[in-house]
């Protein structure tokens, strides 16, 4: 048998409650832009999976993180939980771009595809969220997770639910 080393990791975060009330008063764009700066601290899922907004634009959410060991399954794989926070996360994101101030958002759904299986050696992934149709009551949203190779990951389908908090 062989021997096993327990690993640790320490996750921090700051409370999100005054950034969520602070997103109403921006819109989308603007806050998820403020939040890429670093002048708004990212939610505290971020911290979980490692996850950096790279780029954001009008319906456009692009995120990366890079998978570890302590994201692994039974299999020896890492868990799909880890793609569908990150799709979830672009379709959410992408929808918050086309949000003005004082209207929020939430996932009415999410439809993952794993195409092929991450590992730790898979490295950094980047996770894109296109919005499809921007609506005033449901948006729609299209994803995909790619490695630095350009090898397609994962994909999703999004439904966002548009409401005045």
């Amino acid at each position: 048998m062989t021997e096993l080393t327990e690993q640790s990791r320490t996750i921090s975060w700051v409370d999100p409650r005054p950034q969520a009330e602070q997103a109403l008063t921006m819109s989308g764009l603007d806050y998820l832009r403020a939040m890429q700066e670093g002048t708004i601290p990212p939610p505290p899922i971020a911290s979980h999976i490692g996850l950096e907004v790279v780029d954001v634009a009008e319906g456009l959410a692009v995120m990366a993180a890079t998978p570890d060991e302590s994201h692994y399954n039974p299999i020896g794989s890492v868990h799909g939980g880890f793609s569908a926070t990150l799709l979830d996360s672009v379709c959410g994101c992408a929808v918050q771009t086309t949000l003005p101030a004082g209207t929020a958002y939430t996932s009415l759904d999410l439809s993952v595809s794993f195409l092929r299986a991450i590992t730790a050696d898979t490295g950094r992934v980047v996770a894109t969220g296109r919005v499809t149709k921007p609506g005033s009551r449901a948006a729609f949203v299209e994803a995909e997770i790619r490695d630095a190779g350009g090898r397609l990951l994962a994909t999703a389908t999004s439904t966002c639910l548009v409401f005045q908090p």
